[in-house]
């Protein structure tokens, strides 16, 4: 069954470009390296320019696990710390059909 992730994110007023570009070169590591995410697309609220939210969807538990094991998602740790302005709301989803 797959996994959907919606992070919530919100991200200090003067840092949204530094966000969006390292966002961008992370995205791309995930698509280039991870066969079992099957979407992982940032998206930025209409109402609120510091408030994103990333949409993720994985085949199955062992590619979400996956993801948060890799060396460049732990990188981007430390990149994120230093934009956010706030802790991120996490929430997980079951797919169904």
């Amino acid at each position: 069954m797959s996994i959907g992730v919606i992070a919530t994110l919100k991200i200090q007023a003067d840092k949204t470009a530094e966000f969006e570009a390292f966002f961008t070169e992370l995205a791309k590591q995930v698509r280039a390296n991870e066969p079992g995410n099957l979407a992982y697309q940032l998206t930025k609220s209409r109402t609120d320019p510091t408030t994103y939210k990333v949409l993720e969807v994985y085949k199955d538990q062992d590619a979400l696990t996956h993801h948060g094991g890799t060396e460049y998602f732990k990188a981007a740790g430390p990149k994120f710390a230093g934009v956010l302005a706030g802790r991120p709301e996490i929430e997980y989803l079951d797919g169904v059909g």
